[in-house]
């Protein structure tokens, strides 16, 4: 009797695929640096930032993650004021604290001392259970040449499309 229980709710179709809504993404860093791992990680926020996150008012441009007291902090990323929030408002450039579990932790703050190496945040959004994420990459800087490698197979990518279509 247990198994039909168990049938019956996977039949209704209740659950569904995970959604998530991505609140702002860091489109430069794909084409500036080169990524090497990122890992999800958890934002402090206050209520009125959590508001104005949710009607997509955050920018990442120039946000990048430093390691303060073993504690992984990001800087520079913009959280509009929340308009009905009155004198609760918060400020819109401080710094926030990112909730990281310790082996994570020590990977990533690790490798980021070593020459060359960046911690930034990649994209931000809400999971499914509506709580805040940050997707934090460990990143390397890339020469104008490789931009410009880059574009070229992009390109080309595009033009091998296209004939694909057309033929």
């Amino acid at each position: 009797m247990a198994k039909n229980k168990k049938t019956k709710k996977k039949a209704s179709g209740k659950k569904s695929e995970p959604t998530f809504t991505i609140v702002t993404e860091n489109r430069k860093a794909r084409h500036r640096y080169e990524i090497l791992d990122s890992v999800e990680c958890g934002l402090m926020l206050m209520g009125s930032e959590v508001k104005s996150m949710r009607d997509g008012k955050m920018s990442l441009d120039e946000a990048y993650i430093r390691v303060k007291d073993n504690e992984l902090w990001l800087i520079g990323s913009d959280i509009a004021h929340y308009k009905n929030a009155g004198m609760w408002n918060h400020d819109p450039r401080r710094p926030r604290k990112l909730l990281v579990h310790a082996r994570e932790f020590d990977k990533f703050a690790g490798r980021a001392h070593e020459r060359g190496l960046t911690l930034i945040a990649l994209r931000v959004y809400f999971n499914a259970r509506g709580i805040a994420k940050c997707v934090m990459g460990l990143v390397k800087g890339k020469k104008l040449h490789d931009k410009r490698e880059t574009l070229k197979k992009r390109d080309s990518d595009r033009g091998l499309q296209r004939a694909m279509r057309r033929g």
